[in-house]
């Protein structure tokens, strides 16, 4: 969804950074649902253009590349710089632990798909007031190895021992499991978790409050449209009816042909 930052909402938002997953517009609606307005930007956005929507939280989608390919997507902008907690989902929990001194495993061409049996840390930020253990649902074929310094491990299953990730200081987070989906047991109270316990955010957001936003907002610039094209429309001094007297005199009389 398309928006002006001051179209958005009246509240703060949530800034989804999309590093080319499948599930980012997903992502993106199931914070809209839990009543927080969201937007995507592509991840060579400036700081600025990030600035613009008033974030109260970053989430980094996931994404098909591993962070050790040539040209793998990096956010243009450090999200930690911009003081609000952050969520790396998947690819976006890669490239936070590689950037912060963690280590990340390169997977084998399967990699891991489909649902698998979470242990979670329920005195997580994420995790609290949720089960011990939940059905999530993995696709990736990297992994974090190790956390960045500072970071403890919150969530393993099977075949990935570290599935998520905090660091509640400095309030970052990462899962390597997709909450957005419906195949994760918990993923909306998960995701309502991040919104609400980490970001301090209220659901108070709605569809309806963004579509009378727009309407006043479309109102608003055709009414300055109008004022500037009548503006446009009054006459000059050239193209007055009312002539001199002395340009009467001079003005060209032509003959008809006959």
């Amino acid at each position: 969804m398309s928006a002006s930052p001051s179209a958005a909402t009246k509240g703060r938002s949530i800034v989804v950074l999309d590093f080319g997953g499948q599930y980012t517009q997903l992502i993106a609606r199931r914070v809209r649902d839990a009543r927080v307005f969201s937007v995507v930007l592509p991840p060579d956005e400036t700081e600025e253009g990030i600035r613009r929507w008033d974030p109260a939280g970053i989430i980094l989608s996931g994404g098909p590349q591993s962070v050790y390919e040539e040209g793998a997507p990096l956010p243009k902008a450090d999200p930690r710089a911009l003081g609000v907690p952050v969520l790396g989902l998947c690819y976006g929990m890669h490239w936070m632990a590689h950037a912060l001194g963690g280590e990340v495993k390169p997977g084998n061409v399967r990699g891991e798909f489909g649902r698998a049996t979470a242990r979670v840390a329920t005195d997580s930020e994420l995790f609290a007031g949720l089960a011990p253990e939940q059905t999530v649902w993995m696709s990736h074929g990297d992994s974090v190895a190790k956390p960045p310094p500072g970071f403890r491990v919150t969530g393993s299953t099977a075949a990935t021992p570290i599935a998520a990730i905090e660091d509640p200081d400095r309030r970052l987070y990462g899962i390597q499991f997709h909450p957005e989906v419906r195949h994760t047991e918990h993923g909306s109270a998960i995701l309502e978790n991040f919104l609400f316990r980490a970001c301090g955010l209220r659901p108070e957001w709605t569809m309806e409050s963004f579509r009378h936003e727009k309407v006043e907002e479309i109102r608003r610039n055709s009414t300055g449209a109008r004022r500037n094209a009548r503006r446009n429309e009054l006459p000059s001094a050239s193209n007055s009816a009312e002539r001199s007297p002395e340009s009467k005199r001079n003005a060209v009389r032509v003959r008809p042909p006959y």
